[in-house]
């Protein structure tokens, strides 16, 4: 079998041999290093087809067969003398180390084995460029054979993510992260790192997951690697965590602009507002570079400490932002500040808003139908106009269900605390009325409704 190899390839070779030649004197004129194919063409080439014929049927066979034992000295000579003769010595040579590195029989040959692959990587980077997409398979690899080797993994895999950017492929992510936990639990880097890391992951991870909204196999699949981050994460997120290593940071660089965005982005992902830290940095980043953004955390901290009117006017600047879910969420963080200060119209205004950018969120409802069962009293001087804003208010909460079934036991609470407070049946009838008919109410409210009596 092996025999009849060689005479096909030695007949190829025959055919081929002159143009060979020629392309390599061509390669050697303009490079003093021996060309694609080395000093040696002929062999190189040889060589290269010998080991490509075994590797196929190796191939062919799963892996399993014996042919691999037939191809190592055809691979091992092309990687050593002509690594510039095909690109697949490379693609092929990390399959084949990684095959002899699980079966060695020892620690010694396992380790030189994995040095060899890390060679391969090397000289592919050398000769065939794609820096960054290279060194993730390194980094990856590295990790799983030598994990030990901390600090390299890290370098090549931070190097791999800087150079491929949203091309990043997802395992890589993932060991990225991992790599900069491991650098922070032995000490040899500062516990920000694994934010920075978490921070450049799902930034590339969110914008593939909105690249890929037609194609949700895709999508998904990088929705996977984003709750692995989150994961990764978890046991380092907690405000005592982040504020501690944040703190330092914002002591040391206290005009830093993209430290600041990372820390106010960071406590704000993870719900730690209540901190001095958020509104300080949120501060200073608005002084340093006034911005929706920033205005935005500005308004939102300001709300959470009762500075109902102050907030209003910072976080309507978050009109300006593209990010439509932030607009939305600061009109109904705009209309809770309106409402507490008792400025119902204004409050309802922005209300509308909120549900104008997202049909499908009922909370806007809720909030109308709180301020019109709130005002209902006030909007009333009798048994009848003094309990007729309950109807608008229930109406509001029926729509808030219709729209947004998940606030359906919320909604359904305040309707049933609320009903029992429509006129009686008498009352109906004493003012001409009929349950069914259509009602203005008037006041602020100034919305029709239905004509309903209050059931026992």
């Amino acid at each position: 079998m092996k025999a009849s190899i060689i005479v096909i390839l030695l007949s190829i070779l025959t055919i081929t041999v002159s143009s060979v030649v020629v392309n390599a004197q061509e390669d050697d004129m303009n490079n003093t290093t021996g060309g694609r194919y080395g000093s040696d063409s002929l062999t190189c080439v040889m060589n290269i087809s010998l080991y490509r014929e075994f590797f196929k049927q190796w191939r062919a066979s799963n892996y399993e067969n014996e042919t691999i034992k037939d191809l190592i000295n055809p691979w091992r000579w092309v990687l050593l003398n002509c690594p510039r003769g095909t690109q697949n010595t490379y693609i092929e040579g990390t399959r084949i180390m990684a095959y002899l590195i699980e079966k060695a029989d020892n620690e010694e040959l396992r380790n030189k084995y994995i040095d060899t692959l890390m060679l391969v990587y090397d000289q592919r980077i050398e000769n065939f460029g794609r820096e960054g997409f290279v060194l993730g398979r390194k980094g990856v690899d590295l990790f799983s054979y030598r994990p030990e080797d901390t600090e390299l993994i890290y370098k090549d895999l931070k190097r791999s993510v800087e150079l491929e950017g949203d091309n990043s492929a997802a395992p890589v992510l993932v060991y990225y992260m991992r790599a900069a936990i491991n650098m922070a639990r032995e000490g040899k880097a500062d516990s920000t790192i694994i934010f920075d890391a978490y921070e450049i992951s799902t930034a590339i991870v969110d914008h593939n997951i909105c690249k890929l909204q037609d194609k949700p196999e895709e999508k998904g699949n990088w929705e996977i690697v984003q709750n692995n981050l989150e994961l990764l994460l978890e046991p380092f997120a907690t405000c005592t965590d982040l504020v501690a290593i944040f703190r330092k940071k914002f002591t040391e660089t206290p005009d830093d602009i993209d430290l600041l965005k990372k820390i106010t982005g960071m406590l704000d992902a993870k719900r730690c507002q209540t901190d001095p830290l958020y509104f300080e940095t949120t501060k200073k980043l608005y002084q340093l570079e006034p911005s929706p953004q920033s205005a935005y955390l500005i308004g939102r901290m300001l709300f959470s400490e009762g500075k109902f009117a102050e907030s209003i006017e910072y976080l309507k600047e978050a009109e300006k932002l593209e990010d439509l879910a932030i607009v939305q969420q600061s009109y109904k963080i705009i209309s809770e500040a309106y409402r507490t200060i008792k400025n119902y119209p204004a409050a309802r205004a922005f209300a509308l808003k909120a549900a104008s950018l997202n049909p499908n969120d009922g909370e806007p409802y809720l909030l109308i139908g709180d301020l019109y069962a709130e005002t209902a009293r006030d909007c009333g001087d009798n048994d009848l106009t003094a309990r007729v804003a309950y109807w608008a208010a229930v109406d509001k909460y029926i729509r808030a269900k219709q729209v947004d079934p998940s606030i359906a036991d919320i909604a359904d609470k305040r309707i049933a605390a609320y009903s029992v407070y429509f006129p009686s049946a008498e009352t109906i009838f004493f003012y001409t009325l009929r349950e069914g008919d259509t009602y203005t109410v008037g006041c602020w409210i100034n919305e029709d409704t239905r004509v309903r009596a209050a059931r026992q």
